[in-house]
C-alpha cells in the first residue's frame, strides 16, 4: 500500500499520541518512520484521496499536533510515496538537506498574505491622483455621457490605471511587511488578488509583524488584505536535490 506523508522531524522527537488521526474514512493511524535522526510522520495512503474539509483539517491537526513539540517540515496535502522504504530511503538520501531546514525553520511560521482592490475605494482613489481621468469624467457628464468614443477612452484610461495601481500596491504589500519577516516566497498569480505573498515570522516576532499588517492596512484603505497564519512553513521547506520519479509526490497542492 502507498504511503502518505505529513511532514518531517527529528528522530529525537516524542511520538504522537495515539489519539491523533489521519486522513481517511476511518481515519488512517499515523505512525513514525525513522531514520538515522530524522523520522517522517506517515500514514497508509487511502484510495481516492481527495482535498475535502474533512481531509484537509486531518492533514493539518496531525501537523499542528506535531509542531507542538518542535519543528516539522510539513509536506503539501496529498504527498504520497510508493512505500514506507521509500520515504525511509529519500530521509537517508537528503539527510543534510533536512537537517539544514530542521534548524533554519526551528521556532518560524508562515504568513500568508492575500490582497485585492476593493472596488469603489480603489477608484475613487485613481479618479482622486489622476486630473486626466477627472477632467474627461467632468466633460462627459457635462455633454450627457460623452460619445461612444470618449466613453471608451476614459474605460479604457480608468482599466489602465488602476492595473498600474495593483503593481504598485503589489509592491508596497511586500515591501511594507518584509521587514517584519525572516524571509519572503512569492507565490503563483492568482485570479482575484494583486499579491500572493508568504512570510516567514520568527514565533517571537508575530506581534510585530501583525502590527506591519494593520500599519499596511491604515495606510492602504482601498486594499483588502486576507492574513492566512499562523501556518506550518509550507512556502520555506524546499524539496531540495531532485528525488527519484514518484518517490515522494504531492498529489495535489492546496492551501489549508
Amino acid at each position: 500500500m502507498s504511503t502518505y506523508v505529513y511532514g518531517i522531524t527529528a528522530s529525537s522527537r516524542p511520538s504522537l499520541s495515539s489519539a491523533v488521526g489521519g486522513v481517511g474514512d476511518p481515519p488512517s493511524p499515523v505512525r513514525v518512520l525513522k531514520q538515522g535522526e530524522l523520522a517522517a510522520l506517515v500514514s497508509d495512503a487511502p484510495e481516492g484521496l481527495r482535498p475535502k474539509r474533512k481531509e484537509l483539517l486531518a492533514h493539518s491537526n496531525v501537523l499542528a499536533e506535531a509542531g507542538a513539540a518542535g519543528c516539522v517540515l510539513p509536506m503539501r496535502f496529498g504527498s504520497i510515496a510508493p512505500d514506507d522504504d521509500a520515504v525511509t530511503s529519500v530521509l537517508a538520501e537528503r539527510a543534510e538537506h533536512y537537517k539544514e531546514r530542521l534548524t533554519a525553520l526551528d521556532g518560524k511560521v508562515e504568513y500568508n498574505i492575500k490582497a485585492s482592490h476593493a472596488e469603489e475605494a480603489v477608484l475613487h482613489r485613481v479618479l482622486s491622483e489622476n486630473p486626466e481621468i477627472r477632467a474627461i469624467t467632468e466633460a462627459n457628464r457635462q455633454a450627457g455621457g460623452g460619445t461612444y468614443e470618449e466613453r471608451l477612452r476614459l474605460g479604457e484610461m480608468v482599466v489602465a490605471a488602476v492595473k498600474a495601481q495593483e503593481a504598485e500596491d503589489a509592491t508596497d504589500v511586500q515591501h511594507t511587511l518584509e521587514p517584519a519577516a525572516d524571509a519572503v516566497s512569492v507565490g503563483p498569480d492568482s485570479s482575484g488578488w494583486l499579491a500572493n505573498v508568504s512570510f516567514l515570522v520568527d514565533r517571537e516576532g508575530v506581534e510585530t509583524f501583525l502590527a506591519a499588517v494593520e500599519q499596511l492596512r491604515k495606510g492602504h484603505p482601498h486594499l483588502d488584505l486576507r492574513v492566512n497564519g499562523p501556518l506550518p512553513p509550507y512556502s520555506f521547506v524546499d524539496p531540495g536535490p531532485a528525488e527519484p520519479a514518484g518517490t515522494m509526490t504531492g498529489a495535489e497542492s492546496v492551501e489549508e
